[in-house]
């Protein structure tokens, strides 16, 4: 809480479940973490009942006073029993992107520059018939053909991917939950091919999966009504929505979809890669403007570039960059008629899947209103994985729905579906209906793909007459937490945002990143390991992607492995010093309200 909002409430300006100011003087407590650079102020108000987490707990106190968007709420266990707590989201906007020692940047680059030199070595040598090339040989008539791979391309892979290729790729043989199978396979030519020796790895712990709210699951009540929608509709449609695909229950869920986020009106695509990269050129086009994060999606970069508007990318989460960008597009116009753009769209995720950074929202709503601007904003990881109730960034701010012109989102992640959404008011989705190339030209989303989505989003709006769903939110807060704080306690240097379900451990060199990830997966880990060109090239990482189906006591086996791997490894560069003795009290133990 800012010292103004603080003040505010203190002064009595805001009534807080009807209590008076002398008791929230009572309990307001301010708390500064001198070794996180992070400051976090909350009032700690009796707990009134089981029900009043379903009451707002800033009523308005006259005309125009609302909550700051920035302040949420938690809440913490005392001694007393439980309390509610509002909270600053100001910590939410605290990232970590620690930067590496110069030593471990210079070894990165000798590295590289080590394999680099013995790749063009080799190459050298496969040209002069002393080593023998396993490529795939061009025909005669073919080399004047126009190359498929750019040379550096191809030099890449041949001698760095290749020496790591057992890294990915892994076949999977079972479930993809918390724990899961993997078939063990060797190669006998350094990578170029593999063969399955047969065996099974299993029940290895699953750190890799977008799994947030564990719906990658065999419930028996799921897969009784998937299986009911399957015998009923078919697996697909085998046409478009426009035509004779359009089912009700794909008109049920997008109902429920507008209804879960707080909006108008929604509409679902079969694929969520196509929901960014088919819709985007139809929002926008030539004489518009888009303002984009510099660590964007694929998807999104893909669209911009279909549109055919002009593409200018911002520092990522840098608002002075962004300001810049939108005022020099007010001031300057289009380049050389100087016309005022058609529009400017500003596109952003809501958390950035190799970072684990969160989008800093309320800000860049107030840049889009000042500048006239829309935003786009793409929720893929972040909706049902953050908020109290699971409904993304929006809600973990608190910020308006309405102030964000088209909200998207997967369905691939939380859900444990697949396809995607776009949402946002009647007269966006009506248009889409129409002019979208996904929804004109794809095939409609498959009714048991369909059925999953709504058995899902019902079990975490508790429509289901559960709390099953608002259980799953809070496990997987409390799991990010943890493992979060316990990495920083032993050292590690992790990247993005406290609430972030994606945490990536920087590894940096490229010798290290492979010994990691193989030795993880002796321990029975399995982890997603990424190097350049995914990221920059001195910042290789592996990715942990928290669950709710996660355990403490598979945590805790994580975290040991991870603790002996990164004495052994030297993976351990942080130089902050990090005490989790009153964070953990704080982060830990502060569980979200319902």
């Amino acid at each position: 809480m800012t010292r103004a909002a603080a003040a505010a409430a203190v002064n009595g300006k805001v009534n807080c479940n009807g209590l008076k100011s002398e008791e929230i003087k009572k309990n307001h407590h301010h708390h500064n973490n001198n070794n996180n650079n992070r400051e976090l102020q909350y009032l700690c108000l009796p707990a009134s009942g089981p029900d009043e987490g379903r009451q707002p707990l800033f009523s308005q106190m006259g005309p125009g006073e609302e909550l700051p968007a920035h302040i949420g709420r938690v809440r913490c266990k005392q001694r007393n029993g439980p309390w509610t707590g509002v909270a600053s989201g100001q910590h939410r906007n605290q990232e970590s992107f620690e930067q590496a020692p110069m030593y471990v940047a210079v070894m990165t680059y000798l590295g590289f520059g080590i394999v680099t030199l013995f790749g063009y070595l080799r190459d050298f040598l496969r040209a002069v018939g002393l080593e023998k090339c396993h490529l795939a040989q061009e025909r005669e008539e073919q080399k004047e053909f126009v190359p498929l791979y750019q040379d550096f391309e191809n030099f890449y892979t041949r001698n760095l991917y290749m020496r790591v290729r057992d890294n990915w790729n892994r076949p999977v043989c079972s479930l993809p939950g918390p724990v899961f199978d993997l078939m063990e396979r060797v190669s006998d030519d350094y990578n170029w091919t593999f063969r399955l020796t047969g065996r099974t790895i299993h029940n290895a712990i699953n750190m890799g999966s977008y799994n947030y709210l564990g719906f990658a699951e065999n419930n028996a009540d799921f897969l009784k009504t998937v299986a009911d929608k399957t015998r009923q509709y078919g697996v697909g449609v085998c046409s478009t929505r426009q035509e004779i695909g359009n089912l009700k229950i794909h008109e049920d869920l997008e109902k429920l979809v507008a209804s879960f986020l707080g909006v108008e009106s929604s509409m679902t695509f079969g694929m969520g890669f196509a929901t960014n990269s088919m819709n985007i050129p139809a929002l926008v086009g030539k004489g518009c403007l888009i303002l984009s994060d510099e660590l964007n999606h694929t998807s999104l970069i893909l669209g911009a570039r279909l549109s055919g508007a002009t593409i200018r990318v911002f520092k990522h989460n840098n608002m002075h960059s962004l300001e810049k960008m939108l005022r020099e597009a007010v001031c300057s116009g289009q380049p050389r008629t100087h016309r005022p753009w058609r529009k400017i769209l500003i596109m952003v995720e809501g958390i950035y899947s190799m970072e684990g950074s969160v989008v800093r929202l309320p800000e860049i709503i107030a840049l889009k209103k000042k500048y006239k601007a829309y935003l786009y904003l793409d929720e893929a990881h972040s909706i049902g994985a953050v908020g109290p109730s699971g409904r993304g960034v929006t809600e973990l701010f608190g910020v308006n729905q309405a102030d964000v012109d088209v909200m998207m989102g997967t369905f691939t992640k939380s859900f444990g579906a697949a396809g995607g959404y776009i949402a946002g008011k009647k007269e966006l989705v009506d248009y889409l209906r129409s002019h979208s190339h996904s929804a004109v030209y794809s095939s409609a989303m498959s009714p048991p793909v369909t059925e999953q989505i709504i058995r899902a989003m019902k079990c975490i709006m508790g429509k289901d007459g559960s709390t099953e769903g608002i259980k799953r939110i809070r496990q997987l807060a409390e799991n990010t937490r943890y493992f979060r704080a316990r990495l920083k306690e032993m050292g590690f240097i992790i990247y993005g945002n406290d609430d972030s379900p994606v945490v990536p451990i920087l590894l940096y060199m490229p010798g290290k990143v492979v010994a990691f990830a193989r030795e993880m997966l002796e321990r029975k880990i399995g982890v997603v390991v990424v190097g350049f060109p995914a990221t920059p090239i001195t910042e290789a990482r592996a990715r942990f992607c928290l669950s709710a189906a996660h355990t403490r006591a598979m945590l805790d086996q994580v975290l040991h492995h991870l603790n002996e791997l990164g004495d052994a490894l030297c993976l351990k560069f942080s130089r902050r010093k990090y005490s989790s003795r009153h964070d953990l009290r704080v982060e830990t133990d502060l569980e979200l309200d319902s």
